[in-house]
């Protein structure tokens, strides 16, 4: 698979678990299959949909080889890294990329306060132990952090790091990076903005939770921004947006997996701590599918 350019939809994978937490192979490959059979462009397991934080590094590596076996280059396989500090998150970036993902997002989960010089030595330092593209991420609102576009610059000097996806929601922020440093960095939706206003503004794609669910309305919404048929694309944002109002109320890996589990995929529940959603919020989300054609041909 060439990574020349990664661009497009990129949903964001459940990690289908058995109760006791042992990775469903089978039904991880039957979703991988029916999002490619919908069109996506890549894909993006062990993120925070994927409960990736979550998982020991084992059932991680065994995600990764499940999706890159089953994607069979077809499209490309961007997973995350998100070990917390630098030494194992080095030996894992590296395991992805000996497993032949096409990409990593890196992800820094802290726990003592970061300064810069701190996060931006972690990134460079797993950057530079692999070859394959390095997607930088980051979210404020579950971090006591955030990067500046000082940082970004230093960062966008590191070869491989070409892509950031940036989950505060600030679309100003957004248009600054791409002012800044377009195009050595390269921007993709998260799920926190609104992904038409990132595709017009220049960003590259969408790596988010709601792909999963629909995914053939999230690869219209990017045609449509592609071929700049922005009255289209407007309404179409406007009737996906529900779902990011219904994930921004509850827990994300929740709600995608409620969701899949709707629409005939054995997912199971979201990993301990976290916690099923009530009957409500599930009557929520059975009523917002509904209002999508979301059947699948097995």
């Amino acid at each position: 698979m060439s990574t020349s350019s990664l661009e497009g939809i990129f949903p964001y994978l459940v990690t289908p678990t058995e109760p006791s937490g042992k990775v469903k192979e089978n039904v991880l490959a039957d979703l991988v299959e029916y999002l490619i059979s919908k069109g996506v462009h890549g894909l993006t397991p062990l993120g925070s949909t994927g409960e990736g934080t979550y998982l020991p590094i084992e059932s991680r590596f065994q995600v990764a080889q499940v999706v890159v076996d089953v994607t069979a280059s077809r499209i490309p396989v961007v997973a995350c890294v998100n070990s917390i500090t630098t030494t194992e998150a080095i030996k894992e970036a590296r395991q992805m990329e000996a497993i032949g993902v096409d990409g990593i997002v890196i992800v820094l989960p802290t726990y003592f306060p970061l300064g810069q010089r701190e996060i931006i030595a972690h990134f460079r330092s797993v950057a530079v132990a692999v070859n394959c593209p390095v997607v930088l991420y980051s979210n404020p609102k579950f971090s006591n952090w955030d990067f500046t576009i000082a940082m970004l610059r230093e960062l966008s000097q590191v070869p491989n790091i070409k892509y950031i996806k940036d989950a505060s929601g600030n679309m100003g922020k957004l248009l600054t990076i791409m002012n800044a440093l377009g195009p050595k960095i390269k921007v993709f939706s998260a799920s926190a903005d609104i992904p038409l206003f990132v595709l017009m503004m220049g960003g590259v794609g969408w790596m988010a939770g709601p792909a999963c669910l629909i995914p053939e309305y999230c690869v219209k919404l990017y045609d449509l921004a592609r071929g700049k048929k922005w009255e289209q694309a407007l309404r179409l944002q406007k009737e996906i947006w529900a779902f990011n109002e219904v994930f921004q109320k509850y827990s994300l890996a929740a709600c995608v997996k409620t969701g899949l589990e709707i629409q005939g995929f054995p997912v199971g529940k979201p990993l301990a701590p976290q916690s099923q959603l009530d009957s409500s919020a599930i009557r929520e989300i059975e009523e917002l599918l509904t209002k999508f054609d979301t059947s699948r041909v097995k």
